[in-house]
């Protein structure tokens, strides 16, 4: 199963268009992340990340609420594995 994954975009750290780069903030864990696929994407933008390669802008509110829905399904996890 392939996952994407939202994540903050803290600073641009390569222009190069062909190989653009930024530091991304995945809830805390910062990762740098190809930007090339998204030249629009900023600094405060949220985007969605499929191995290593920021795929498409996302929307705060939805980032948001997917970063909430992820919380949320870890503790149901956390509750499912503390009842076994």
């Amino acid at each position: 199963m392939c996952l994407a994954i939202p994540g903050k975009i803290i600073a641009i750290i390569n222009e190069d268009p062909l190989m653009r780069e930024g530091k991304v903030n995945f809830g805390g864990v910062v990762k740098n992340v190809n930007l090339a696929f998204v030249p629009e994407a900023m600094p405060g933008d949220y985007v969605i990340v499929h191995v290593g390669v920021a795929i498409s802008l996302l929307d705060e509110k939805e980032a948001l609420q997917i970063f909430e829905d992820l919380k949320q399904i870890q503790a149901l996890d956390d509750s499912l594995g503390e009842s076994q």
